[in-house]
């Protein structure tokens, strides 16, 4: 893994990548802070040594470098997931590459269902732990311990003071941002009655495909992480409704403005 990491981000610099202040990963649907950002410098996955291809048609697919508010950053305008038949270490590579890079923070976007009925569509969820149904652990591979402690501890993965200013962030903005937990399963197939059931009694707010890998390498290599959801759909197992991807898309631009706005206020107060 370091031979690629390290192929990765020598290409990056030869093509004038910078040292990030702040990694942000946007999830589906959530291209519009792109649009904010003075770019300098970007790369597509595909020219990117060792870097996996965005493969869902609704992600870009680009590695971008530039300032937003003040920060240097780089973006993830498209991400990876398991049920694109990446591995864990696939999905994670670009945060090990950013954090070589200079990263010393990180932001997660995604779309998620709501499973907790009180949250509605459109509405923000701020992330405050999650639960692994994945399968599996990024850090489950020979020599992990080369690169950082293996048996990672996970009692506040998500970082607190970042949490609090997108707290107070949402409230001076009068912007709806729920706390709760967020369950990460393989997908591609949405749930079933029976699932989110069973989601609900074991504590989780709202369920998704992401996010969860890239959170535990950043603990992995004790980088502060933050993640905020947008709430696409319910999941209500007695009224359950079929759910088209172009609703869930909808919702998310819908909920975008959003969540735009807390990210850069965000990128104002660290």
């Amino acid at each position: 893994m370091t031979d690629k990491v390290s192929e990765a981000v020598a290409y990056l610099k030869s093509k004038g990548f910078g040292a990030p202040e702040v990694g942000i990963i946007l999830g589906t649907g959530l291209g519009k802070l792109i649009d904010e950002v003075e770019i300098e410098i970007e790369a597509s996955y595909n020219h990117i040594p060792n870097f996996p291809t965005a493969t869902v048609e609704f992600h870009k697919g680009k590695l971008i470098f530039g300032t937003l508010e003040g920060k240097k950053v780089m973006i993830m305008q498209g991400r990876f997931h398991l049920y694109e038949g990446y591995s864990l270490f696939d999905i994670t590579f670009p945060v090990r590459v950013m954090k070589r890079l200079g990263m010393k923070r990180l932001l997660v976007s995604n779309a998620s269902g709501a499973v907790n009925l009180d949250f509605k569509e459109g509405e923000l969820m701020l992330i405050d732990d999650h639960i692994n149904l994945q399968g599996g652990s990024p850090l489950a591979f020979h020599g992990v311990e080369k690169l950082g402690e293996r048996f990672v501890d996970m009692s506040e993965p998500y970082d607190s003071g970042m949490n609090k200013i997108f707290e107070e962030a949402a409230r001076t903005n009068n912007i709806t941002l729920h706390k709760g937990v967020y369950a990460s399963v393989l997908g591609p197939q949405l749930e079933t009655r029976a699932e989110y059931r069973y989601l609900k009694l074991i504590g989780a707010d709202a369920v998704g495909m992401s996010t969860v890998p890239e959170v535990i390498v950043a603990n992995h290599l004790e980088i502060p992480v933050s993640a905020i959801s947008v709430i696409t759909d319910q999941g209500d197992p007695d009224n359950l409704e079929k759910v088209s991807i172009e609703n869930i898309l909808a919702n998310a631009a819908k909920a975008e403005p959003d969540m735009v706005k807390l990210f850069k206020e965000l990128l104002q107060k660290i």
